[in-house]
């Protein structure tokens, strides 16, 4: 999973980068297709990948203000 998110996210660069030259040097057209797909794929593809990798085996209650949390932050506000 981790280097299928890297080669992904290699990719999406490349192929918005290679829209901005194709862009300049080639067509304006084809530039923008190609820059189109590569932040559609970016961000319907990569981002859930990306998403779901970083996510693994976390709780969401961890990073969520309950009020289990809230009492901990008060306690250990005092500390600082």
């Amino acid at each position: 999973m981790k280097l299928l998110v890297k080669i992904l996210s290699y990719l999406v660069f490349i192929g918005v980068f290679f829209g901005i030259f194709s862009k300049e040097l080639l067509d304006d057209r084809l530039g923008d297709i190609i820059i189109g797909v590569s932040v559609l794929v970016g961000t319907f593809v990569f981002m859930p990948l990306f998403l779901a990798h970083r996510w693994k085996g976390k709780k969401l209650k961890d990073y969520t203000l309950s009020d289990e949390n809230l009492k901990k932050m008060k306690e250990n506000s005092g500390k600082y």
